[in-house]
């Protein structure tokens, strides 16, 4: 049996464009680092004890060709003009033997801070209901983040984001990712 519990993770992000979709996605893929990678996309669980390292790091250790597991956020539009963002949420809870969260958001006229507050906003949320903290939805990010922080159950909140604007005659893909690593 395979070990399948990551025990790294890094953030990325690019922006591509092209006058094909699928090209436009890979060139986001490549200026985010992992183009060369098979990825397989999982869900929002940040593993205990999961370590975060830089981005450059992140890249040293992959090997072209890997199946890499990742947690993806990816926007894309051929409508000149049209802002497009991905961001990938992260929440880390103070209690290393616990989980955290990673949370995705793509869209479409978000600027950059509106699209990683709500990234941020949205992973802490999920790791305060499973620590038990429930908070109004509808309080402002800048609120819940200081209730968050305040209570002793966090040790940090942060967020990658990508935003850019459709060129005309043009795909123009945004991608914001977290890539898991294995010892």
């Amino acid at each position: 049996m395979i070990d399948l519990l990551p025990t790294k993770v890094f953030l990325t992000k690019g922006v591509g464009r092209h006058k094909y979709r699928l090209k436009s996605f890979e060139e986001a893929l490549r200026v985010a680092g992992v183009a060369q990678q098979n990825l397989v996309q999982v869900s929002s669980i940040l593993p205990s004890k999961c370590k975060m390292i830089s981005r450059e790091k992140g890249i040293k250790s992959l090997v072209p060709g890997s199946i890499s597991f990742c947690v993806m956020a990816r926007a894309d539009t051929d409508e000149h003009g049209r802002l497009v963002a991905s961001s990938i949420g992260v929440a880390v809870p103070k209690d290393s033997s616990k989980w955290g969260y990673l949370s995705e958001v793509h869209g479409h006229g978000m600027n950059r801070q509106k699209a990683g507050d709500m990234a941020e906003d949205l992973a802490a949320g999920m790791l305060g209901t499973t620590l038990g903290m429930e908070l109004n939805p509808d309080t402002a990010w800048s609120e819940k983040e200081q209730a968050y922080k305040s209570s002793g159950l966090f040790i940090r909140t942060t967020n990658i984001t990508q935003t850019a604007k459709g060129q005309e005659s043009l795909w123009t893909t945004t991608v914001a990712i977290a890539m898991f690593l294995f010892d």
